[in-house]
């Protein structure tokens, strides 16, 4: 569970007005990027983002699948990874199709050139770290709604059939052709009893085929359907995160709840602070719920929702939280002289108040707060800058090396 906020320094505790210095922009989201077919990340978000797709052809030039199929098949197998196989059989209109999840041994496989099966891995980043660099490139979008980076392997003829995200999604070809087709379609129906959610009337509206270094934009709600063709291939998606709102009340509202521990925590301490009714009459309604005790508790909810930040901070801890899965290997000490670097693993947000790591909180203020925004952004600290960090940040630093969420850089 989260941790209570903590602060680095007395200096950060007293501080109790919100940081304003501003982190500087980065000139690259106006300039033209050959990874957005020319466009910038800021003409990107303004044109297509949640609007239209996008084909780039040769968006990455020269890349190089960031796993081999061996080693795909491998991490497949392993139970810290999250994999499937999905097989098809039969025409693809009326198709059977059949879901495995991992882990799954390689015995387990079809054969290589058997057709219509894929080999799915989630959070590529999490193990790789070619599969890490790969999704950075995506950070033009908030770290908050970046989710992770998955490869799929298929053989001939292999896909996950007709289907439709309720996220945005980057469709990158690193290997072999896979030819996508899309279309908008409102009144899409699933086929029923099918382990994957297969689209029965699956109409397109384009075509084309990927070749290595191809990239594909597609917005919430488009319908695709994507499969290896001219033998297998390896495609990665760029994931985004998509929460209902009621995920986020709910998790907010958890971590609200741990902070409240006992009524001397009640930002309305005093008299107000515990229920007392001396204008309460008789009643002929005994099992009846006091209105006026709903209203007392609306009001203390309502009290700890308003405490400046306390929102945000508990939304900023659920959104750094790392996957169950995930796992961090203990350091040594960060040496004198080093800069950090972020873990892959690690996720890295902050505020104007603070900063939020792994699923934990600090408050920071001051040229600590802007040293740790730079580590948030850039998700590296150079050693000089390590240097002018104060006493407190550079011990916190150390901490965090010995927890294994930064590395040595």
């Amino acid at each position: 569970m989260p941790t209570p906020t903590r602060s680095l320094s007395a200096r950060a505790a007293a501080a109790a007005t919100a940081l304003t210095d501003p982190i500087p922009e980065v000139p690259a989201l106006e300039e033209a990027s050959a990874l957005l077919g020319g466009l910038s990340p800021a003409a990107f978000m303004k044109s297509h983002w949640h609007r239209k797709p996008l084909l780039v052809r040769q968006a990455l030039p020269g890349i190089q699948p960031p796993v081999s199929r061996a080693e795909l098949f491998q991490l497949a197998a392993s139970e810290e990874v999250e994999s499937r196989l999905v097989r098809r059989s039969g025409p693809q209109a009326d198709a059977d199709w059949t879901l495995r999840r991992g882990p799954i041994p390689r015995r387990s496989l079809p054969k290589i050139d058997a057709g219509g099966w894929t080999v799915l891995v989630q959070g590529l980043n999490l193990h790789v770290p070619a599969a890490a660099e790969l999704l950075h490139r995506f950070r033009f979008v908030p770290q908050a709604r970046l989710d992770d980076l998955m490869i799929s392997w298929a053989s001939e003829g292999g896909g996950v059939g007709p289907h439709f995200d309720s996220y945005d999604v980057f469709l990158i070809q690193v290997q072999g052709k896979r030819r996508w087709r899309i279309g908008r379609m409102k009144d899409a129906e699933l086929r029923p009893d099918l382990p994957v959610k297969i689209i029965a009337n699956f109409r397109h509206e384009q075509e084309w085929v990927l070749e290595p270094g191809d990239m594909l934009y597609l917005p919430p709600g488009w319908a695709h359907d994507g499969d290896a063709v001219e033998g297998e291939c390896m495609t990665c998606s760029v994931g985004f995160r998509s929460p209902f709102r009621s995920e986020l009340a709910r998790e907010a509202l958890l971590r609200l709840a741990d902070r409240i521990d006992d009524e001397t925590e009640d930002p309305g301490q005093g008299s107000d602070a515990i229920y007392r009714d001396p204008g309460q009459r008789v009643t002929a309604e005994p099992g009846r719920l006091p209105q006026a005790m709903v209203d007392f508790a609306a009001d203390g909810v309502r009290r700890w929702l308003e405490q400046p930040g306390a929102l945000a901070c508990a939304l900023g801890e659920y959104l750094s939280e790392p996957k169950a899965i995930v796992s961090f290997e203990p350091g040594e000490p960060l040496p004198v002289g080093r800069g950090v670097r972020l873990h892959d693993r690690s996720c890295m947000l902050y505020d104007d108040r603070h900063v939020y790591l792994n699923g934990e909180s600090w408050r920071a203020g001051g040229r600590d707060a802007q040293a740790l925004r730079r580590l948030a952004d850039a998700r590296v600290l150079t050693a000089a800058e390590v240097r002018s960090a104060s006493k407190a940040l550079r011990e916190q630093l150390s901490c965090w090396t010995e927890d294994g969420w930064l590395l040595p850089a």
